[in-house]
């Protein structure tokens, strides 16, 4: 067999294997999982999630997914916990310990912490018989035949399992939580999807960029106003009101019309019917606009119509909502 033959079936087999645990953890759950579900959603305090080695940087993704779709909860090492760490944890946490054998001797020399401080121990473990399932509240069983490992001993299936048990955990306290698209911009406002829902068009504003000339202002002084905010347009403001913009696509297609421009003033090169949208508008829809309307400018308003500035299509590919 040829190397990279070889290589791809070790990758295949491996995918295989961690697919067959898979299918065994899908088959086991039922009505501990939906125990363990509840318990967690009817508890008035966090989850704390502890485990040791590659179980436990299991722990600390699951508490992050936890975390991030509207279920509090924190991730204590193991090792840590013995030596002191332990008292983050307060009587109304429920407490989830994660362990392959289950036999692990720092999670079982916190047992009787857990127990003496009248917390509900869960142990996500895949050895029924094992010291933390039997003296767990509840058991997450998390079935692995052999790790993908072929020396049986590199944790890959067994953290695999304990992974999806996690997402499974997460997904149906979601669930439970009636946790919305929207709940989940508020835990995530650097994300795409965060921006989306909150980020409106004021927020893109640049407060000391306002570019603005009058009716009657000279050729040269649009494009010395257009040249200093760079924003590539300026509105025209008459008597506190907008009267139109001035691109700098307008002025390149007046000079592909007329050789000599310098006697025009602003009225003469405007748009008397620029696209606006009020600050208080979702970015996401004031893109749409521009992207239907095909501009690379809108003008913002604020209250009465008033002025408040421009904003322009890298505004809103800088922020990732557009590519």
């Amino acid at each position: 067999m040829s190397d990279s033959a070889r290589i791809i079936k070790i990758a295949r087999d491996t995918i295989k294997i961690e697919a067959k645990s898979l299918s065994s953890l899908e088959k086991s759950i039922g009505e501990d999982f939906y125990q363990i579900v509840k318990k967690i959603f009817d508890s008035k305090g966090r989850v704390v999630i502890c485990g040791l080695g590659k179980s436990g940087l299991i722990g600390m993704k699951i508490a992050a997914t936890l975390n991030s779709t509207g279920t509090a909860a924190v991730f204590v090492h193991a090792g840590d916990a013995t030596h002191g760490d332990i008292g983050t944890v307060k009587k109304e946490d429920i407490f989830i310990a994660i362990s392959k054998s289950g036999n692990t001797q720092e999670i079982s020399d916190l047992i009787p912490f857990i127990k003496n401080n009248g917390n509900t121990l869960i142990g996500m473990t895949a050895n029924r018989t094992s010291t933390l399932a039997k003296k767990s509240d509840l058991i997450l069983f998390t079935p692995v035949e052999k790790e993908a490992c072929p020396h049986n001993l590199a944790p890959t299936t067994s953290t695999t399992s304990q992974l999806a048990a996690g997402d499974a955990l997460a997904m149906a306290l979601m669930e439970l939580n009636d946790f919305k698209p929207i709940d989940f911009a508020n835990l995530h406002p650097s994300g795409s999807l965060g921006k989306k829902l909150n980020l409106k068009v004021r927020d893109l504003l640049k407060d000391d960029l306002k570019p603005q000339v009058v009716p009657e202002d000279s050729m040269k002084d649009v494009i010395f106003e257009i040249s200093e905010k760079r924003l590539g347009a300026t509105v025209v403001i008459d008597n506190n009101k907008i009267k139109g913009m001035i691109t700098d696509g307008d002025i390149r297609r007046v000079l592909e019309k007329q050789n000599d421009i310098r006697g025009l003033i602003a009225s003469e090169l405007m748009n008397e019917r620029p696209i606006s949208v009020h600050e208080d508008s979702m970015a996401v829809d004031a893109l749409s606009v521009m992207q239907n309307k095909k501009i690379n400018h809108l003008i913002v308003t604020g209250i009465e119509n008033s002025y408040m500035g421009i904003v322009h299509i890298q505004d809103f590919i800088k922020e990732g909502l557009s590519k």
